[in-house]
């Protein structure tokens, strides 16, 4: 299925939107116990929750008078796989840092005479 990626982004890039998944991500919760957990408005609560449902990151269901909602994680795939070519980019910056680090205590313990090779 493919997903609005460009909703996905929105959806996904304010944060009372990710901290309702990252609730979501424990078990689903109807939209006032999403509601108790922030200090904005319900209107605002219902909202971010329509945008993420029509996102396709959150599902709703009816059970009886309540509306429970649960996290659907598979859109995310999408941004996924979009990040996953800038995966070297972060690879090789986290290589380059290691070198660094490795040079800096090699210096370090250089100018420290009489310390010895103990881990």
């Amino acid at each position: 299925m493919t997903y609005r990626l460009q909703g996905i982004y929105t959806a996904i890039a304010d944060p009372y939107r990710r901290e309702m998944m990252d609730l979501l991500y424990e078990g689903e919760l109807t939209a006032g116990e999403l509601s108790d957990q922030f200090d904005i408005s319900r209107p605002a609560v219902s909202r971010h929750l329509s945008i993420l449902q029509d996102s396709g990151l959150v599902t709703v269901s009816k059970r009886g008078r309540l509306r429970v909602y649960q996290l659907n994680p598979d859109p995310l795939s999408e941004v996924f796989d979009w990040l996953h070519k800038y995966e070297r980019f972060w690879d090789e910056g986290l290589y380059r840092l290691k070198l660094l680090a490795e040079e800096a205590a090699k210096k370090a313990k250089a100018e420290k005479p009489g310390v010895d090779d103990r881990p």
